[in-house]
């Protein structure tokens, strides 16, 4: 990397103040620090440093992110072939949903960092780095067969009116990933959800023949279940083969490209705690309050999904996504560390609660983090009180203690 370096300190001069790219120089400093740690340190005053700075967290979320996108990709192609009934192997399925998903995510990063530059230049910033992050959120938590035009709308949306509005990284109140989701839920709802938008059916650069089976159905295993009139539901594939909770873990079910892998997903949960970037408590909470949630149902209910069990609710869907990559966003979700047991639960809660009371919205996980992000400030504005009234009583005890001495 070292010649890469001396390269960057040669060019540098022409995007400084004075230089011939001097009005690049917001764009160059971002690529500059997302490459190399900055080189620049404090003159006055205490200071902690530290190697990690924020670019760096989001890589490693980013890192958390590929076995998912990976996954996503081959279960991409593997949907498309089952539907069509063809086996072409490995790496033609991947090499199919690879060309069906990485212009997903190349539209998701040109348009949303694209604002990013301009924003920055406008104000003459440095670049934001948390779209780096909700770059790779966005393809993820879609629908493969959502058109671009579409992801390009909604991501310009929510970069504008979710973040850059608040006043960028850290000033905003919602997930910029989960806003761009609800703005095409709101707004294109047809591309959202149904029998057909989960699986890609046509062709990719030549690949695929195209073809739809009869009694083809995309729609997800959560969607089987609360569309039943009564239950238990036997939730199938797309050609109508029961499907095993080992299909549902390893992730071979419609959905999202980027939430189907609960395998996938634990392997970035880890990464994530291990790390230090995710809240265990959040994180932890989120599950917990989901499986007491769908425990109670399960005593009281008669509905499918009512009967839904814990396990299923983790497997199937957005939550386990949701869990790990959404709901412990450390921008939007609460800071306190009593307030995070407590936004990770109600975040479990109120997503089984969608899910189980809305048949027309099986999903409940974008909308259940959405409502606590509002809430998140509220919740640590709270906690904060209680440690401050807990500490005064405190001190007024220790000072009448002494006074009885």
């Amino acid at each position: 990397m070292k010649f890469l370096r001396n390269y960057l300190d040669k060019i540098k001069p022409n995007f400084e103040k004075g230089g011939k790219l001097d009005m690049f120089h917001a764009v160059f400093d971002g690529f500059e620090t997302f490459l190399f740690v900055p080189n620049k340190t404090s003159k006055s005053g205490v200071h902690i440093h530290d190697a990690v700075d924020s670019k760096r967290t989001m890589t490693f979320v980013i890192i958390a992110l590929i076995p998912a996108l990976l996954f996503g990709m081959y279960n991409t192609g593997y949907q498309h072939y089952l539907a069509i009934g063809q086996n072409p192997g490995f790496w033609n399925t991947f090499l199919f949903g690879f060309l069906a998903v990485f212009p997903v995510v190349v539209v998701s990063y040109v348009v949303g960092l694209g604002i990013e530059f301009v924003v920055a230049q406008w104000k003459g910033h440095e670049i934001q780095e948390g779209f780096l992050v909700s770059g790779m959120l966005i393809p993820l938590i879609v629908p493969v067969d959502t058109p671009l035009w579409m992801i390009a709308v909604a991501t310009a949306f929510a970069v504008i009116f979710a973040k850059e509005v608040f006043g960028g990284t850290g000033y905003n109140i919602w997930n910029v990933a989960l806003v761009t989701r609800a703005f095409l839920f709101f707004a294109y709802p047809s591309k959202m959800s149904g029998d057909l938008v989960f699986v890609r059916t046509g062709n990719v650069l030549g690949m695929g023949s195209g073809q739809v089976v009869d009694a083809f159905s995309g729609a997800t295993p959560l969607g089987q279940i609360t569309a039943a009139a009564s239950g238990p539901v036997q939730v199938t594939d797309v050609l109508g083969n029961p499907l095993s909770l080992w299909d549902m873990f390893f992730g071979l079910i419609p959905g999202s490209i980027g939430e189907t892998s609960k395998l996938a997903i634990l392997i970035g949960a880890v990464f994530l705690l291990v790390t230090g970037v995710a809240s265990w408590k959040t994180m932890g909470f989120v599950f917990f309050g989901g499986i007491i949630t769908s425990l109670i149902f399960n005593a009281i209910g008669t509905t499918p999904g009512m009967l839904i069990k814990p396990y299923e609710h983790i497997m199937l869907g957005g939550f386990a996504f949701g869990a790990v990559f959404m709901a412990t966003d450390p921008v939007t979700s609460a800071r306190t560390e009593t307030g995070k047991y407590i936004f990770g639960f109600l975040v479990g809660l109120f997503a089984v609660l969608i899910r189980v009371l809305n048949p027309g919205y099986p999903e409940g996980m974008m909308l259940s983090i959405l409502l606590m992000n509002s809430f998140a400030p509220l919740i640590d504005f709270y906690v904060i009180e209680a440690n401050i009234r807990k500490r005064l009583k405190r001190v007024v005890a220790q000072s009448d203690n002494r006074g009885k001495i």
